[in-house]
């Protein structure tokens, strides 16, 4: 039994309940009867324990965990939560000699890894930079960011993981699962948290990693544009073309260009420019000649000319004065990239791409982002630079996408007081027009979705005619061994939402 700690226990009369019953989207909201502040994997036990001794109605009986909140669908808040566990006080980051790895408290953040990881070791994790995610869901997820094409995936570096996990009885305990348990059981519960998606099998409270990269010193960042105004239809799919062409290109480890990281930012045409943000270690021989070319190279073969990107895009701010690359400390580029608030409700998709977009989709990404020039739509389909490292590094985890060269995330933000409806038709209709069936099914071309943006479409038949199921987009082949785990470590489902791992007598 865990020790009965004085955790933290927030109720509906609580000042502070109003911001813990939502997360990053304010799509999502709940009313929990109670939202918990666990401080460390005891009190997470604890919580649990509480929680599951409660009854509670059907409709109103789930229990979640928040790290950062960051979630994109109603898996944490929705009108069914009954419990909230929030991991937010849970954010130490540092080297335990025992495991011989540095371990990170779930509810860390990447924000707080310049305090906490790079200033102690020079190390990074090769996440994402957005600051106030949480490594909890991040991980579990397959986490990707900016140094990737240069050195992997996140969970290319987990060693162990923490899990509060409920067994078939009702009984909750602490589990430490590594990469080189002898017992497969273990074995298969730290891989599940390579890939399988955060909340799925327990709580996870802490993460190890060993050999982490150290972080480059600096970095050269450049950024560029090209007017909505300036662009004709042939000059669209030029651009498009020379961004997927490139990466096709330079996919090999030991490329020129493994080290640089690009992102296409299509806005819809209500916006001024669609733009470009490239990223290059400085340390890497010919950096500055790499990035300047690559540069080039995109923006060459049509009439619009690439200026200044003077307005944020999506989730990234506005860059302005870097049409030539500038050499920035590392952790000053992880912070302008991350700095861009989100006040915003907002919709996501995605898509791994084998090879560079066929004509058919670039057709109705045009036709999508200039329908309606007149309705101002803060939306955008980003196309991140992928593989190199992510695809060679050779790592058995739960990811199933590791051959894409690009990744996809469709976009749509818009008030929180505003009914989203027109917004929500309209990404759903482009992402519907880009794909056959609706959807990236695995093919020559396309490669399903990444679980970090979820997205409830894909298990709904009005927007997915593909025949091919949302956990098979997202898990591929690695699904029945993810449902085995489920059934073993979860055997209750206490774990669950719309697109939660199901246990192998269950469908959907």
């Amino acid at each position: 039994m865990a020790t009965k700690a004085r955790i933290i226990k927030i109720g509906p009369q609580d000042a502070r309940y109003g911001p813990l019953r939502r997360g990053f989207n304010p799509r999502w909201t709940s009313r929990p009867d109670y939202v918990w502040l666990p401080r460390d994997g005891r009190e997470v036990e604890h919580a649990l324990e509480r929680s599951l001794d409660e009854s509670a109605p059907p409709e109103r009986s789930r229990i979640t965990v928040r790290s950062g909140g960051h979630c994109y669908e109603d898996f944490v808040c929705a009108d069914d939560v009954r419990v909230i566990v929030d991991l937010s006080l849970m954010d130490e980051v540092g080297y335990d000699p025992e495991m011989d790895a540095i371990c990170m408290e779930a509810g860390s953040t990447i924000g707080q890894h310049y305090k906490n990881l790079y200033l102690p070791t020079r190390k990074a994790l090769p996440g994402g930079s957005c600051p106030t995610v949480g490594v909890g869901g991040h991980v579990p997820g397959g986490g990707f960011g900016l140094l990737s094409r240069q050195h992997g995936l996140t969970v290319d570096y987990l060693y162990a993981v923490e899990v509060a996990v409920v067994d078939r009885h009702g009984r909750v305990r602490l589990v430490r699962a590594t990469a080189d348990d002898t017992d497969p059981e273990l074995r298969d519960l730290w891989w599940a948290h390579t890939g399988g998606g955060g909340g799925n099998f327990g709580i996870a409270t802490r993460f190890w990693f060993r050999d982490l990269p150290e972080a480059p010193r600096t970095a050269l960042l450049a950024s560029g544009g090209w007017r909505w105004a300036e662009l004709e239809e042939a000059d669209f799919h030029r651009i498009v073309a020379n961004f997927g062409e490139f990466f096709a290109e330079h996919q090999g480890a030991d490329d020129p260009y493994a080290d640089l990281f690009a992102i296409l930012l299509l806005t819809h045409r209500s916006k001024e420019s669609v733009g470009l943000i490239a990223q290059i270690d400085a340390a890497v021989p010919d950096a500055r000649r790499l990035i300047t070319e690559f540069v080039h190279h995109i923006d060459g073969g049509f009439r619009a000319e690439m200026g200044p990107l003077t307005e944020a895009i999506g989730e990234y701010p506005a860059l302005r004065d870097l049409r030539e690359p500038v050499e920035l400390p590392w952790v000053i580029i992880d912070r302008i990239l991350g700095l861009s608030p989100n006040p915003r409700a907002g919709k996501h998709k995605s898509a791994h791409m084998r090879k560079p977009l066929p004509a058919a989709q670039v057709d109705a990404l045009w036709q999508g982002l200039t329908r309606d020039p007149h309705i101002v739509r803060d939306a955008v389909v980003q196309i991140d630079s992928y593989g190199s490292k992510v695809n060679t590094i050779g790592t058995d985890t739960a990811v199933a996408q590791r051959d894409s060269i690009l990744r996809l995330q469709h976009q749509a933000y818009w008030p929180e007081s505003e009914n989203g409806e027109g917004h929500l038709r309209w990404i759903r209709e482009l992402y519907r027009d880009m794909y056959p069936g609706g959807v990236p099914v695995s093919n020559d071309v396309t490669d399903g979705c990444y679980i970090n943006y979820p997205d409830v479409d894909l298990g709904d038949p009005e927007w997915n005619t593909s025949g091919v199921p949302w956990w098979t987009l997202y898990y591929g082949d690695k699904y029945p061994r993810l449902q085995a785990t489920k059934q073993r470590w979860d055997p209750r489902d206490i774990f669950r939402h719309q697109q939660s791992i199901h246990p192998p007598d269950q469908t959907g």
